[in-house]
């Protein structure tokens, strides 16, 4: 019975492919929409991954990662002196000018290590070593910065080549690979004392502390220590990402954006889906008559039913997440835009495709429910 139902949808090929393609849209755009918005939201917190460290210091009223409030230079002793902190470094960061070849200014974002320990530094080096950032003017650019900052210039720019930062030679010493960050400003990393020299003079310079706690404690432990002893506010990675990513839910309309184009693929997915399978149902009225009639109760119909939409469903989101990872893979070897899928956006999006399956099986089970059997003996 159930394969006679298979056969019945298959048999009508206008209508089936209408409703696997109106399932197949909807899984795209609900996917793919998903895909670009985790991505961008993972931009948002690019600064932890660039600049690895378990606790994160700053002012008390910063919200988010993006967000800098300078601090005074003794706030990197007083972390010190906190029972729990394995050691505290001081943190340069900030949007500041880079002068390419061609005599554009391009924002770029400048972070200064610690240059006795160079705490924060990039994650993979390309080439160059990262013991030289401790000579003068030296820097490490990342990959983007090479190719913003090489307009001008015959080929990009390489270990041994110069530019300006605010009108001081910076002179590259290695070129590393980072992860974008939210404003897409590349980075260019060089020891804090000379990250000082290359931002304009304020009172207080200094960004953030990046502080590790001491073996065998928690970091979130220490970072209460730290809140409690120095009146700042110490986040850990995953606190420092939730505040970053709340505020981005709170503060942008970044998200109202992406969930708009979400549920209209859902409600596009519902409307398309549910009208051509109701249609479907009014077509075959007078073979589900025929099985009614031999003795099939509304019960075995309404499996049948359910059996056809979420065949088609299997097939439509299949197709649908098929051609979302098809433009995943196809844009992020260029980076942008950006996109990130895993197993939970995948199950989102199969929840909701069962819903529309189910929602357009329901009109056509409502329907089969009144059917009087004598339909098939009528003219």
């Amino acid at each position: 019975m159930y394969h006679l139902a298979l056969k019945m949808l298959m048999a009508d090929r206008a209508k089936y492919a209408m409703l696997v393609g109106g399932v197949a849209f909807a899984s795209l755009l609900m996917t793919q929409q998903n895909g670009v918005f985790r991505g961008l939201l993972s931009w948002t917190t690019s600064h932890m991954r660039n600049m690895r460290a378990s606790i994160w210091v700053v002012e008390r009223n910063v919200e988010q990662v993006n967000e800098t409030k300078a601090l005074r230079d003794t706030d990197v002793n007083r972390v010190r002196s906190v029972d729990g902190v394995d050691f505290a470094v001081p943190l340069y960061l900030n949007v500041q000018k880079a002068r390419a070849a061609d005599g554009s200014d391009k924002p770029i974002q400048l972070v200064g290590l610690h240059g006795a320990t160079l705490v924060g530094r990039p994650p993979v080096v390309l080439r160059g070593r990262l013991e030289e950032l401790r000579l003068p003017n030296a820097v490490f650019i990342d990959e983007l910065a090479a190719q913003r900052l090489s307009a001008g210039r015959e080929r990009p720019l390489d270990i041994g080549d110069t530019f300006e930062i605010n009108d001081r030679e910076a002179r590259i010493v290695g070129v590393c690979r980072t992860e974008r960050q939210f404003f897409g400003y590349p980075y260019v990393f060089t020891a804090y004392d000379q990250a000082l020299q290359y931002a304009p003079r304020q009172r207080k310079m200094l960004s953030i502390i990046l502080a590790e706690p001491k073996a065998g404690l928690a970091p979130e432990e220490v970072a209460r220590a730290i809140e409690r002893s120095t009146g700042l506010k110490a986040f850990t990675v995953p606190e420092f990402s939730v505040a970053t990513i709340d505020f981005i839910w709170r503060n942008t309309g970044i998200p109202a954006s992406f969930m708009t184009t979400i549920i209209l693929g859902f409600i596009v997915g519902i409307a398309v889906s549910a009208q051509t399978f109701y249609s479907f149902v009014l077509e075959n009225l007078r073979n589900l008559g025929a099985l009614k009639a031999m003795g099939a109760t509304n019960g075995l119909l309404a499996r049948l039913l359910l059996l056809q939409a979420l065949a088609v469903g299997a097939i439509g989101y299949g197709i649908g997440v098929g051609l979302a990872a098809v433009f995943g893979f196809a844009v992020l070897p260029i980076g942008q835009p950006p996109f990130f899928l895993d197993l939970t956006s995948l199950a989102v999006t199969g929840a909701a495709v069962v819903c529309i399956c189910g929602a357009a099986a329901l009109l056509g089970i409502l329907k089969v429910s009144r059917l009087e059997a004598a339909i098939v003996f009528r003219a």
